[in-house]
């Protein structure tokens, strides 16, 4: 039990609950907020997070992740559960906190399975891009907040017209809480980063709404916020309701796992030590069935808040296990204190919660990882994790979220069999002092051998490549005065039935123009499946390019 303080050290007190202090300070006003963003009442949660916060702690494996609601998984839980709850908006807290038990349930499984791994298959550019277009949809949904007027329907862009139409009926009032709100916020990270500053910035707009009476003045404040322990158990929805959350459930999984698990490792790393991918899966189950069952909504581990937790000096999980006892404390005796939190403030908490995780330069980098050499090869997948992030980004703004995850993780699937399906066939020569094989359109001085043409294949050689290659091949034979292909297979990792298939028939089509196909440096599952491929007799595999070249030069001779 609480394997992550097992081994817990007296000195280690004090910084962890500092740390766990400090956390408080950020997770109280940034849980109210992504409550909003999911479309339940805030108090939904402070309710996920002492239950999350103590499961994770129990079973998880970083001595430093902080699990709580989460912007990306808010804005998932939101575009999941309103299909499903209809025209119902009373059901729609209880799907919410339906969707946290069915993505807890598939973590667990996952964890238990040993699925951990299944975290690849998001890319970090798929990743990239989808967090992009899911902090700008936040974004956009909370403008209409900061200037007083009403949210518009549909997409992002949808969204963002409606809003500049509204522009004329703006609350100044409210307009001048929330950007002063935005900028406090923003000045007091920028230079005074130590500080708290959700939390000073929520304090001050509760001072200004009740000295100032501003709810009286058109500024909309949070109102009733239900002080005490939520009612802790299973929410009222049916089978049916959980079957059709089955699917959104799975994607709230993949996403925090992929995000939790990256912050789990950053710190890990950092501190020395080690997280284990099916443990964190175990982990964020138990904390999304706790915090389904105290009325809550979906959590997974936080970046944000795990770096507050680690620079504040966190050693162990009782730094989490603090925060829990920090936000029990708050429903029972704080709550009353949010109720004149003006929605403006909360909007502008929001924004600057997640304008940080609009990262443009990642794209600008993504775009720039591209040669001319890459675009003469791949064509327009030459910049594979640009298209695949542009595309996860592009899939959020205009058709949600799930199915936006769904489109980046098909076109980066698309965009790597393309690749994989145009392999790389490079034409080598050999460079003269060092007698290395390389490839000729980045050495133009390596010499070639007189009537021998070497070439390389770079990358695995299957069905999905296989006519590419000979094709290749074929033309560079027909260009004239080759009696021999030597084929370096040092860069092939594997091949299957159907390439060592066509690399007989393109022996036997040379052939028959007097022309040998040899095979060099092959490794030993590819010689493996050459020779019992029933091809062995026609395709000799040679230790290296040297000794195949020595062969092709004895038979010319």
């Amino acid at each position: 039990m609480f394997a992550a303080i097992r081994h817990y050290r007296r000195p280690w007190l004090r910084a962890d609950l500092l740390a766990g202090a400090t956390v408080w300070a950020v997770l109280i006003p940034e849980s109210l907020a992504y409550a909003t963003i999911a479309g339940v009442p805030p108090v939904a949660g402070l309710y996920a997070a002492p239950a999350a916060l103590l499961l994770y702690a129990l079973l998880g494996s970083s001595r430093h992740l902080v699990v709580g609601p989460m912007s990306a998984t808010a804005a998932l839980s939101a575009g999941i559960v309103a299909p499903v709850a209809g025209t119902n908006p009373g059901h729609y807290a209880a799907l919410t906190a339906a969707l946290a038990i069915g993505a807890g349930l598939i973590a667990l499984v996952a964890g238990l399975a040993r699925l951990g791994f299944l975290a690849g298959l998001i890319s970090e550019p798929v990743l990239k891009g989808f967090i992009i277009g899911l902090a700008l949809t936040i974004i956009i949904g909370q403008v209409p907040k900061i200037f007083g007027v009403e949210k518009g329907d549909g997409d992002f862009f949808a969204q963002a017209v409606h809003v500049l139409r509204e522009l004329p009926q703006t609350s100044v009032v409210t307009a001048g809480v929330g950007l002063a709100s935005l900028a406090v916020l923003l000045l007091l990270r920028r230079f005074l980063p130590r500080l708290p500053a959700s939390l000073l910035v929520v304090a001050l707009g509760v001072l200004a709404a009740t000295a100032f009476g501003l709810d009286q003045h058109g500024v909309k404040v949070v109102g009733n916020i239900d002080g005490g322990l939520p009612a802790y158990g299973l929410p009222d929805a049916s089978l049916d309701d959980y079957l059709s959350l089955a699917s959104g459930a799975f994607g709230v999984v993949l996403i925090g796992f992929a995000e939790g698990l990256g912050a789990a490792k950053t710190y890990a790393a950092r501190a020395g030590y080690t997280v284990n991918p099916n443990r964190e899966l175990i982990g964020l189950g138990a904390a999304n069935l706790g915090a389904g069952l105290s009325s809550g909504m979906v959590v997974n581990g936080s970046l944000s808040k795990t770096a507050v937790n680690g620079g504040a000096g966190a050693r162990s999980q009782l730094s989490g296990v603090t925060v829990a006892a920090l936000t029990v404390i708050t429903l029972l005796f704080l709550t009353a204190f949010f109720e004149q939190l003006p929605e403006a403030t909360l909007g502008a908490v929001v924004i600057v919660a997640v304008v940080e995780l609009v990262d443009v330069r990642a794209l600008v980098r993504l775009y720039r990882l591209w040669s001319r050499q890459l675009g003469a090869i791949y064509g327009p997948a030459a910049r594979a994790d640009f298209g695949a992030a542009i595309a996860a980004g592009l899939g959020v703004l205009i058709f949600d979220t799930l199915p936006g995850l769904l489109i980046g993780v098909a076109v980066s699937l698309v965009l790597l069999l393309y690749r994989a399906a145009r392999t790389n066939v490079a034409v080598l020569g050999r460079e003269p002092r060092s007698g290395q094989w390389n490839d000729l359109a980045r050495h133009a001085d390596n010499e070639t051998v007189p009537g021998v043409l070497v070439v390389r294949v770079e990358g695995g050689l299957f069905f999905g490549n296989a006519d590419h290659v000979r094709d290749r091949i074929r033309r560079l034979v027909a260009a004239g005065g080759v009696r021999t292909v030597v084929l370096d297979a040092q860069a092939v990792p594997f091949v299957d039935m159907t390439a060592a298939g066509a690399l007989g028939e393109l022996s036997h089509e040379l052939g028959r123009d007097d022309v040998r196909l040899l095979i060099a440096a092959g490794i030993g599952q590819v010689r493996d499946l050459l020779d019992r491929s029933g091809e062995d007799t026609e395709l000799p595999v040679y230790p290296g390019i040297e000794d195949a070249v020595a062969a092709a030069g004895a038979s010319s001779g």
